[in-house]
């Protein structure tokens, strides 16, 4: 009976898809596993206060501002009376969603040209490589200085001025594997079949290397969420009243506020650590999940 019972679970094992066994992996780690709870936690809250609390982020009680947390005011207020507590649920809704749409960007523009790199080498990857060599010598906080000058810091402009600045990373990563995928034995099935290059890169290539594409996502977004915060404490990330993690941190710069009004700051500074934290627990933990051999 104890034979039979681990000959089917071992048959049940193998039968399992290649991303069962990484959930099944992952699972086993409790740490990402707790960060990734602890991150659902976080969006849910970003998402829900915002809607049921009684106040907006825009409405102001000048009698009632700078007002210690209090039971009406949970993160207390700011100078013009704002409610602090929703403001810094808002605030998670942007640095957040902004860190989605840089990672989503830059991942799609690094996976397009690292496929077309990887696939058809020769002239086409040595252009490719050559621009994304140019775009990491940029110096990034000059460059992003001049296109907010330019074109003022808004919500878009950041996104579009990360995502350019970012995506060569994973193009380097997404052709170094494409370059190893396409000459195994099921790649040139492929070729002998008459498969056109369009199909063979997104239906048998690319799959193969969306594992590689999550984990670096995963930990972009961590990378994308002090970036944003780096930006707005010198001014250059998203303009107030919006407000994002990062420039409710840039208004408690005052010394006075420091060392008085802890529930300026010290909040979203939590929350940008646990955030920061998580993600990067998390990705290590897929990377580990999808292969075991680089577990250190």
């Amino acid at each position: 009976m104890v034979k039979s019972e681990t000959k089917k679970q071992t048959n049940i094992y193998k039968n399992q898809s290649y991303w069962g066994e990484v959930l099944s992996r992952l699972r086993k780690n409790k740490m990402a596993m707790v960060s990734l709870y602890l991150l659902i936690i976080i969006i849910a809250l970003c998402i829900i206060i915002p809607i049921i609390s009684p106040y907006s982020i825009e409405t102001t009680d000048m009698k009632n501002r700078e007002q210690h947390p209090n039971s009406v005011h949970l993160l207390g207020t700011d100078k013009i009376g704002r409610d602090l507590f929703v403001r810094l649920f808002y605030a998670g809704r942007i640095s957040l969603g902004l860190a989605l749409a840089v990672v989503f960007l830059e991942c799609l523009i690094g996976v397009v040209l690292g496929s077309l790199s990887g696939f058809y080498g020769g002239m086409i990857d040595a252009v490719i490589m050559r621009l994304a060599e140019i775009f990491l010598s940029f110096p990034f906080m000059m460059f992003c200085i001049t296109v907010v000058a330019v074109f003022g810091n808004s919500i878009p402009t950041l996104i579009f001025v990360l995502a350019l600045l970012s995506w060569p990373s994973i193009a380097r990563i997404v052709r170094g594997q494409i370059l190893t995928l396409r000459e195994m034995e099921y790649m040139e099935a492929c070729e002998a079949l008459g498969i056109n290059d369009v199909r063979r890169i997104f239906k048998h290539l690319l799959p193969n290397v969306l594992a590689y594409v999550i984990v670096y996502a995963t930990l972009g977004m961590a990378s994308v969420i002090l970036t944003e915060t780096s930006l707005s404490f010198l001014g250059l990330g998203v303009s107030p009243p919006t407000p994002t993690w990062g420039n409710m941190i840039q208004e408690a710069r005052n010394m006075l506020i420091i060392q008085h009004k802890w529930w300026y700051w010290i909040p979203p500074g939590i929350c940008i650590f646990i955030s920061v934290m998580c993600f990067n627990i998390l990705g290590d933990g897929m990377r580990d999940a999808i292969d075991p051999k680089m577990k250190r």
